[in-house]
Order: C-alpha cells, then structure tokens, then sequence
C-alpha cells in the first residue's frame, strides 16, 4: 500500500493539502496484470467508473481495458469522449428522458427490471446489445450494505421471476455480487447461478460478472478466475465480461492531509483539513479504519491521538492512530489505498475544500497538480 511513499515524503511539503495523489506507475502496473487477467481467462475487463473516474488517467488505463462500465448519462458520456472505447451502461432504472442518452452512447445497455426490459427495449437502436440483470440470491459479502443479495436487494430479477426466459430483445446477462473478494467466492456465485438459472444462460450470448472482484491484489487466484469463464466460455458460447471498480486503482494513491488543530478531550485529538464524511466516506460506510503512513494502533506506539475531520457531524471521525513523536500543528498525514471510491463519492458537505487532485511520479520524485478546487465549484453546485 505504500510501495512509493519514501519517495512522496521528499515532496510532502510542496504538495497541496488535502490532495489525492495518484501514482501513475502503480495505476499502469495494476492495469497490466488486469490485462494479463484478460489474456489468461479469455475475458473483456472493463473500468467501472463509479470507482475511479480521475479521466486524466484514461490515457494510461485505455491501453489496457476493454473500456467502461457507466451507471448514468454522464459518467457514459465520460467514458465515450475520454476514454475512447467500448462503454457499458447500467442502472437501478432510467427515466424514459435519459434512455435516448444511453442508448445512443453505450454499446451494451443492462436493464434492472423485467418491467423496464419490456417498457423500453424496443425504443433501443439495434445496434445497442440489451441485457438485464439477475440476482442469483446468492451472498458472499458480509456488510449488509456492500450486499446485492441481502433479502430484499431493489438490484437484479431474482431467477424464478424469469419463468425460465430471457424478455424479448434481450441478449446478454449481468450478476453482481462480489465486494473486494477473491476467484473463490466468484466460483461458488457462478455455480449456484448455474444450478438456479441455467436456461438463461443456454438463451444468452454474453455475461457481465459485474464487480467486486480484487484481482490486483497480490493473493488473488488468476488461474481460478480463468477457470471459472472458460468453462462458461465453453459450456454456453458465452462472451465474459468482468467490470472491477477497486481492483483498478487498488493501493495506486493517497490522501495527503495536514493538521490544524490539537485539542483534549478523554485524550488528544487531532483536527485535520480532511473530512472523512466529506472525502473519504467509506470510513464510515464500510466501516473501516484507513492505513497511515508511520502511524499504528491506539496504544502500539508512543504517542496515541484520535483523528477528527473539519465538519460538524460529531462522528465525523477517523478513527485513533498512534506515532512514535508527539504530533504538531502543521504535520503532514498521509492515508493509504485513497485513489478508488473517494474522489468519486466526495461533497462539500459544510463548504469544506474539496482536496486537490495529483498525478505523482517516483523518478526524481516530481507531481504535477491536476486539479484545484475553489468557491465557485461550491456556489455552482447550489442555487
């Protein structure tokens, strides 16, 4: 997670605080073994942009991936002027005013609901490959949240609701399933799809296995994953498609954030220029506690502080850290593994800063700041 930070910390000080910063060589590395990935298992890769969308990336990234994966009109279009190849496009639902949008920008359009598959396929070009999205009723993750299977999932047509056939016009599946989870999980998902659902996949010509899958992580099973797509390659003539969000940017880039204040309360609290309600949400949706760069666990070090952000949600917390030297009021923080899921999921929430955004190098070391955000950017996002 911090292969290269020895090398940002001898620019710590230029850079802007808070900023995203974005190693392009670890972004280039993760998106060569996920095109390895492509070449093992025979299937289409494709950046799910709800993920990572920083497009000043797609140079690098579109060498490698089949194309996108878009959830609305705009990260569609995104994905067609920027990164130049094929764009997949699905929804919970679409207004009929956005259908014309996304049919016209994607290549492959999944519905959600036999309802709308048979309310608006008919209004798709026929050049649009329509798919629908099934819910197999099959869970492997464990927060509630992050589940598309949990009991009462709005996502995907549970099987028997099919009557064992595809609507009209459709050609192609889509399942998701999966939050940062190995090829084994995916092998159990796949087999009891095709133990519930077998003659869609007989009437089917493709198969989206959506995301989740953390096949740049150093342990992931490549060979289990090529497995499991070339037997559905094999067994029903199908096209596979794979459309990981984490595993594109995994443990590429940081949060670089500064503290402002060191207040006392039951114990030293240290207020940073961050937030994480307002730029890295997942801290407090997944939960989890984010890595620090020479920091440890409460107690594990010397020094213990709890992390705070700059808004007024009172949980707006961090969590609690410890350093081997007391903590002062201008230290740079630097917060690991910040690429995915934040930028994309950031507000103003109080009218706090939205961090910066960097492309850093390692050579030299040298950053360049693509991105700074100012009032304006605020006051355009209201009335």
């Amino acid at each position: 997670m911090f292969k290269t930070v020895s090398a940002l910390e001898e620019i710590l000080g230029e850079l802007p605080s808070p900023c995203y910063v974005v190693d392009k060589s670890l972004l280039e590395k993760n998106a060569q073994k996920l095109a390895e990935c492509s070449a093992q298992s025979g299937a289409k890769i494709l950046l799910a942009l709800k993920g990572f969308s920083m497009w000043s990336t797609f140079p690098i990234l579109s060498k490698y991936l089949d194309g996108v994966a878009a959830s609305s009109p705009w990260e569609a279009r995104l994905g067609r002027q920027e990164f130049g190849k094929e764009v997949h496009g699905y929804a919970p639902a679409y207004k009929e005013s956005e259908l014309e949008e996304m049919d016209r920008l994607c290549d492959h359009l999944v519905f959600n609901s036999l309802s709308q598959a048979e309310a608006l396929s008919r209004h798709c070009s026929s050049s649009t490959r329509l798919g629908i999205r099934v819910n197999p009723e099959h869970s492997e993750v464990a927060t509630a949240l992050y589940d598309p299977c949990a009991p009462g999932s709005r996502l995907g047509v549970t099987i028997g609701a099919f009557k064992e056939r595809l609507p009209e016009g459709i050609s192609g599946i889509h399942m998701h399933t999966l939050c940062e989870l190995g090829a084994d999980a995916l092998e159990r998902t796949v087999l009891a799809l095709r133990e519930k659902a077998n003659p869609l996949l007989e009437q089917s010509s493709w198969i989206n296995l959506g995301g989740g899958h953390h096949i740049t992580r150093d342990d992931y099973d490549v060979a289990k994953l090529a497995s499991v797509v070339g037997r559905l390659k094999d067994d029903f003539g199908l096209e596979v498609i794979l459309e990981p969000g984490e595993a594109i940017a995994l443990n590429t880039g940081w949060l670089v954030s500064e503290i402002v204040d060191i207040t006392n309360n039951n114990g030293p609290i240290a207020i940073l220029d961050t937030s994480a309600t307002a730029h890295m949400p997942d801290v407090l949706e997944m939960p989890y506690r984010p890595q620090i760069w020479n920091a440890g666990a409460a107690g594990e070090k010397k020094h213990t502080y709890v992390l705070g952000g700059m808004t007024c949600l009172a949980g707006d917390v961090i969590g609690e850290y410890s350093f081997d030297e007391a903590l002062k009021v201008g230290d740079r923080l630097i917060f690991g593994d910040m690429a995915h899921y934040s930028m994309v999921k950031n507000t103003t929430f109080n009218g706090v800063q939205l961090p910066a955004i960097v492309e850093f190098s390692p050579i030299s070391p040298s950053f360049e700041v693509i991105r700074r955000f100012h009032y304006d950017d605020f006051r355009n996002r209201l009335s």
